[in-house]
């Protein structure tokens, strides 16, 4: 008699109230696992020196943290009105540390001006001792009384007494970026368009995606009022692509998988016949998913977005498992039976199947690329466990599988058709695959050219739209720059002044129109302590001073204020980083000066071109001789990015051949025969050849989730392969085995031919090579089966 526990147990409903919780508990760990979407996650985890601070700016640099905003419409007295109001709106949310628009009568350009001015004699790099000699002094005055009469004279005339040495001048002339964007109605605009700009720096970090879009909603609630006037609203920036990205990520995610239910759930119930079999089948696909996300998160700490788009490629692949099932297990006789037959002729077929592709992607978690190991994880316990979830899960709710035909019938007609006549295409497909080799051969080289930009779903208008708003606020993308990096953030400040004078020749030679630098705001300790040693002591200053304008049109009596002022910076202290709080030069001096995470200080130098861009090799050769002690490099973004790509493919190659060789190893161990290996691995690599052959012809630039596609391919393939030698092996065609064959493939070429129409280019790459490959990997196996040995069934 059978136990009441274990009656309890084998109720349908039991089994599947237990499942339910189970999926409901890993739903709700799930919910609180925070989702990214940068492309930092597919950078690696031990790059180079260079690579390293590359890493580090594309996740908490000013560049991810800067938001270019523009206003359209209206008039330009409108636009600049609204530019105000919106500055003004953002700078009081709390969400941004610093918000420019041009406009220099706010309080804030006041004191920030006050501040420049008190410390001129630490900032400015003309004091020097000679400076505030007699011949210094006469020099500097008559160059100050020069510009008196020209446009900047009015701006001179209030300091003249208090400054004649034009310390306050020469600061300002070195803090004019290369490239000031244009200013109408006093604030920034665009150089053609009718439009205002304005240029943001967001506190949070580019990794806070939820923070971020609240700064950007911050944005679009401060701009409502001003709607109604007829303007519209243009955001652009780092912050902007990452939310987008995340938000276009979920959404496609969203609709690929209702797309990919209806598709698949409408074939699937056309050929059972049965809405509870439907049901069924979809068990595994959710339990995949599930446990492919949370165990993503519970070991990486976060899900990337594209990691959970890869999510919705499993619903092709898990519900193979399924169909395996409720069509294998069917049991006329309904004696409930039906199960163990399967368990001991097909479970064993699925398992190894399931084993090769957990070898196939287990390569992958030892990458040194966080992006590339989740998605190798999410599809080891995805598939793992749509696995296990048909084999101990399904049995218990359909014992006998599906009992509806639908069009399994005829789907096993047209299968066992197949089978006969697919055979007499061998040679044919043979030929082909030779063909395929000599020109990936030829062509090797050049197929695997895809870069980082290609997983980012950044559309070209928005690429458009960013760049001319880069271009119009002359907020350069930095794409080369000079860093100075030291143990301390004294060591950085005086290595990036070793390299100023060598970056000036460059922009006195026309080779740089400019160049940033954190020491004009910050000087070194060092350089501010000699800076003050210039200064002469008040009464030394008067008698050089009297002397120096004892024949000029500027009696030294009236400088009487510049000579206290001199006075009181020689007592007064050097200028720190906590010097700069309250000003609006801190956020610059920030964006310039990091803490590295693994310990020291960095100075960024962007450079400006002068031309299309910097060549970095000139720049390489001005700083060389730097003395030691210095550590100054250029860092060519497009080119460290190229190499961060070309390496991130060539590791993803050697990974994906080392697990391929993996299941070539495993298939061998259980299998125990050459001729069966040959069987089974040689329509799976004529697939894959084929499949590169055609992207080949179709001058397509594969990338790494190309490959991943492959590597789907080979664990898809790899079930086929393996029923076809399990028919051999019992020398007759199991109807039930081809039709599931059969509705196995086409549920996953369906649903990664609408992965393939994603506008999400990394799904879509992935899309484009698994449907066509999982399609060849069954008609191969089938045409490489000997004539004859696989009869019709009874």
């Amino acid at each position: 008699m059978t136990p009441p526990a274990r009656r309890i147990w084998r109720a349908p409903l039991a089994v599947l109230l237990a499942w339910l919780l189970a999926i409901a508990a890993a739903g709700m760990l799930i919910a609180r696992l925070p989702f990214s979407a940068d492309l930092s996650a597919f950078l690696p985890k031990s790059p180079n020196p260079r690579q390293q601070i590359l890493i580090e700016q594309l996740e908490s640099g000013v560049a991810s943290r800067s938001l270019l905003i523009a206003i359209d419409g209206g008039d330009a007295a409108t636009r600049a009105a609204a530019s105000r109001a919106l500055a003004a709106a953002l700078r009081a949310s709390g969400h941004f540390e610093q918000v420019q628009n041009g406009d220099r009568s706010d309080a804030g350009w006041e004191q920030s001006g006050r501040w420049l001015f008190e410390h001129r004699y630490l900032l400015s790099p003309a004091v020097e001792e000679q400076r505030f000699s007699v011949d210094g002094l006469r020099e500097a005055i008559d160059e100050t009384l020069s510009l008196l009469g020209t446009p900047a004279g009015n701006a001179l005339k209030p300091l003249l007494d208090r400054d004649p040495t034009g310390e306050t001048q020469r600061i300002a002339e070195n803090l004019l970026p290369a490239q000031a964007p244009r200013s109408e109605e006093g604030v920034w605009v665009a150089r053609e368009a009718p439009r205002a700009l304005l240029l943001a720096s967001l506190h949070a970090e580019g990794a806070d995606l939820d923070r971020i879009e609240r700064s950007l909603a911050a944005v679009h609630q401060a701009f409502a009022p001003l709607a109604a006037q007829g303007l519209q609203l243009r955001m652009s920036g780092t912050p902007v692509f990452a939310v987008d990205s995340r938000a276009q990520i979920q959404h496609e995610v969203k609709m690929l998988a209702i797309a990919g239910a209806i598709v698949v759930g409408g074939l699937l119930l056309l050929a059972f016949g049965s809405a509870a079999a439907l049901g069924v089948a979809l068990l595994p696909v959710v339990s995949g998913i599930v446990c492919g996300v949370l165990a993503v998160g519970l070991v990486f700490g976060n899900v990337h977005g594209l990691t959970l788009a890869f999510g919705s490629t499993l619903i092709g692949e898990s519900v193979d498992y399924a169909i395996y099932y409720l069509i294998q297990a069917r049991s006329p006789a309904r004696d409930g039976l039906g199960w163990q037959r399967w368990r001991q002729l097909n479970w064993p077929t699925v398992r190894l199947g399931l084993l090769t592709s957990v070898c196939g992607f287990g390569a992958l978690l030892f990458s040194g690329f966080p992006g590339l190991a989740q998605l190798g994880l999410f599809s080891i316990a995805g598939l793992s466990a749509a696995a296990l979830t048909t084999r101990f899960v399904l049995p218990r709710l359909v014992p006998d599988g599906a009992a509806g035909q639908g069009l399994r019938r005829h789907l096993a007609a047209v299968a066992r058709a197949a089978v006969g006549w697919l055979p007499t295409l061998r040679w044919p497909a043979l030929l082909l695959g030779v063909a395929a080799v000599l020109l990936l051969a030829g062509q090797w080289g050049q197929l695997w050219r895809g870069s980082l930009g290609s997983l980012s779903p950044i559309s070209p208008a928005a690429q458009a739209l960013d760049a001319s708003l880069r271009a119009d606020l002359g907020a350069s993308d930095a794409r080369t720059m000079v860093v100075a990096s030291g143990s301390d953030v004294e060591a950085a400040l005086r290595a990036a002044e070793a390299a100023v004078p060598r970056l000036e020749s460059l922009v006195a030679s026309g080779l740089l129109a400019g160049f940033e630098t954190p020491t004009r705001l910050l000087p070194s300790q060092a350089t501010q302590q000699q800076r003050l040693a210039s200064l002469p002591p008040a009464q030394r200053l008067r008698q050089n001073l009297a002397e120096a304008t004892s024949d000029g049109p500027l009696p030294a009596g009236r400088l009487a204020p510049f000579v206290d002022e001199v006075e009181q910076a020689r007592q007064r202290g050097l200028i720190t980083r906590v010097s700069l709080d309250g000003t609006a030069f801190a956020p610059a001096v920030d964006a310039l000066l990091f803490e590295r995470d693994g310990g020291g200080w960095s100075a960024l130098l962007p450079l400006h071109p002068a031309g299309e861009q910097v060549l970095a090799e000139p720049v390489r050769a001005a700083l060389q001789g730097i003395e030691r002690g210095h550590d100054v490099q250029v860092v060519d973004i497009k080119h460290e990015l190229d190499s961060l790509y070309a390496h991130y493919l060539e590791q993803a190659l050697l990974q994906a051949g080392l697990g391929a060789c993996g299941v070539v190893v495993l298939l061998a161990l259980q299998l125990r025969s050459a001729r069966r290996l040959g069987r089974v691995c040689g329509p799976l690599a004529l697939a894959v050849l084929l499949t590169l052959g055609g992207l080949a012809l179709l001058d397509v630039e594969l990338g790494v989730l190309h490959l991943v596609g492959l590597l789907l391919v080979i664990a898809v393939g790899s079930n086929y392969g393996l029923f076809f030698d399990q028919l051999r092996s019992e020398g007759r065609a199991d109807a039930d085995t081809l039709a599931s064959l059969l509705l196995a493939n086409l549920t996953t070429v369906l649903s990664f031919g609408l992965i393939a129409l994603s506008e999400i280019p990394a799904l879509s790459a992935i899309g484009r090579v698994v449907a066509p490959g999982a399609l060849l990997a069954l008609l191969l196996a089938a045409v490489m089966s000997r004539p004859g040995r696989i009869a019709a069934a009874d």
